[in-house]
């Protein structure tokens, strides 16, 4: 039981540090964020297994992680409020060409991140060729390009 304990424990703690971390962490992983994601792995392992290494306990630590993750899923769907508050929702970040430098500081994006979006998804040069700009959930950038006239 101490194991299921851990297991729920970890899962809402890491559920917490990664949604305070904001959404542009893990999309878009530099060789850091990569080694860091290793040594969080490493050090959930140790703090998940304590001193029993069996099979059996990890087994019971990766059926009690999906099946606390499935909970959650089917939380989130069931009450929509709180999978704003866990997951997020898409945020305008440019708005007729114009940056709304609150709302990028706030999530930790700047106009490179935007115009490399901008250049890789709609070939575009410049900001006041966007229409709108959203930071998605899960950390991507939407580019809606203004149409020519």
């Amino acid at each position: 039981m101490d194991s299921v304990i851990r297991g729920v424990i970890v899962y809402f703690f890491l559920l917490l540090i990664f949604r305070i971390s904001g959404k542009r962490t893990l999309s878009e992983a530099t060789v850091f964020d990569f080694v860091l994601l290793l040594i969080i792995s490493e050090t959930t392992q140790q703090a998940l297994l304590a001193d029993d290494y069996s099979i059996t306990n990890g087994f019971l630590l990766i059926t009690t992680l999906l099946i606390v993750d499935v909970g959650m899923s089917l939380f989130k769907q069931r009450f929509t409020a709180v999978e704003k508050i866990l997951d997020g929702v898409p945020l305008i970040i440019i708005d007729n060409g114009k940056m709304l430098k609150e709302r990028m500081k706030k999530s930790r994006v700047n106009e490179s991140d935007i115009m490399e979006s901008a250049r890789e998804l709609q070939g575009l040069e410049n900001l006041d060729q966007i229409k709108y700009a959203i930071l998605e959930k899960d950390g991507k950038i939407t580019i809606i390009p203004k149409e020519n006239k």
